[in-house]
């Protein structure tokens, strides 16, 4: 594989002649609509029990250990390592198209949650299961923050 990586801003928009098309967002509902609010503000939180200590993700109203509806939006250390990948060579919106080949991690956080996001800037023949990345956070509105990852030193 090449030396290609990911090079432009999440948010970036693609043209496509005269035309710039601007990525879509998500279209926050419900409890996700609490996450989303959280990445705007700066903090990357999960749900976290609050009679068993659980952490969770995806969002959802009853915890899935012990199946309690009572929990909190608690910060993560926006630490954790690589699960898994998938290398996108077809955009499938044309928004994406300038990025391929582009990354889609499987990120395992130190809370025991996985989050999927993007890796921008790495070089696709870099990526390896269990290296280390942390979160950044780029706010689109002050209801709408995108969780992205990049490299971090090694524990």
């Amino acid at each position: 594989m090449s030396q290609k990586s990911i090079g432009r801003a999440a948010g970036a928009p693609s043209q496509i002649g005269d035309n710039l098309i601007a990525k879509p967002l998500p279209k926050p509902e419900g409890l996700n609509a609490d996450f989303y609010r959280e990445c705007a503000n700066g903090r990357l939180c999960f749900q976290r029990c609050d009679d068993c200590g659980s952490w969770r993700h995806l969002p959802r109203y009853l915890c899935a250990s012990c199946g309690s509806a009572a929990f909190r939006w608690t910060e993560s250390s926006g630490r954790g390592r690589i699960f898994s990948w998938t290398v996108t060579h077809q955009a499938a919106h044309p928004a994406f198209a300038a990025d391929t080949p582009f990354a889609i991690v499987v990120v395992e956080m130190e809370e025991g949650v996985r989050l999927v996001s993007d890796l921008p800037g790495v070089p696709l023949d870099s990526l390896a299961i269990d290296l280390p990345v942390e979160v950044f956070l780029e706010s689109r509105s002050s209801e709408i923050g995108l969780p992205h990852f990049r490299l971090r030193e090694s524990d």
